[in-house]
């Protein structure tokens, strides 16, 4: 049976566009439903999460429909581990995102398990680690029927060398754009071994670009922000890696 966002735990963000929060680490997974095909932006971190967002997404678009797209902000286990979960979707992700999830799977496993992810769970999705079909360099326009479209934009590199931000357009509502890591609200930016701090600045640029004044940002941690948030957290990160 076909529920709402509020009644199966998600944030409505806009017209046939919504987001959940997912426990353990705070992060985003965003859906937007177009007319007989849906897009997950990112999977979560584990296969057993994976498995529980393609059920709740099933409730939320109903009459047997089922996710047909799943857009990977960046290759950081919290957001691709749940991949697997999605079988035979067509999966994209910024240009480079499969050679790193090809031979990166031992670094993603130990990184989930020093993050507190089960051991067990860490390595079985590491094994299944899906790699994208489409690759993104620029942007890529994607209709998902019914006159909706999203626009897929390779932003980096920032918080990694392959971040992926997706903008939904306004259609009766404001337009939505899922930041990815590039963005977040519930803690710090994090910058790890994998991030690109002299470019992080200009990828923050080309997301306010993307999404202008009015648009809601949502960031792959903690709330949803403004644009005066990103470019705060913009100013903030170019002081912090000593950037214009």
């Amino acid at each position: 049976m076909k529920v709402t966002w509020e009644e199966a735990g998600w944030e409505r963000l806009a017209p046939r566009v919504g987001r959940c929060r997912l426990p353990g680490w705070d992060c985003t997974t965003g859906l937007v439903v177009g007319e007989g095909a849906a897009l997950l932006i990112d999977a979560g971190s584990s296969l057993a999460e994976g498995a529980r967002l393609r059920a709740e997404a099933g409730r939320l678009l109903g009459s047997g429909l089922r996710v047909t797209h799943l857009a990977l902000t960046h290759p950081h286990f919290d957001h691709v581990f749940g991949a697997a979960a999605f079988s035979g979707v067509e999966v994209f992700g910024a240009v480079g995102l499969d050679t790193v999830l090809d031979h990166g799977r031992e670094e993603l496993r130990a990184d989930a398990v020093r993050n507190g992810l089960d051991p067990r769970g860490a390595a079985e999705a590491a094994d299944l680690l899906v790699r994208p079909r489409h690759l993104v360099s620029g942007e890529w326009t994607l209709g998902l029927g019914g006159g909706a479209q999203v626009l897929l934009a390779n932003v980096g590199p920032g918080h990694t060398g392959h971040d992926l931000a997706v903008l939904v357009p306004g259609a009766g509502g404001p337009e939505v754009v899922f930041c990815g890591d590039l963005v977040e609200e519930s803690g710090e930016p994090q910058a790890g071994p994998d991030a690109v701090p002299s470019h992080w600045p200009a990828a923050l640029d080309r997301l306010l670009d993307l999404g202008g004044e009015d648009a809601v940002y949502v960031p792959g941690h903690g709330a949803a922000v403004d644009a005066a948030f990103v470019r705060a957290q913009r100013d903030a990160l170019a002081a912090r890696f000593g950037v214009s």
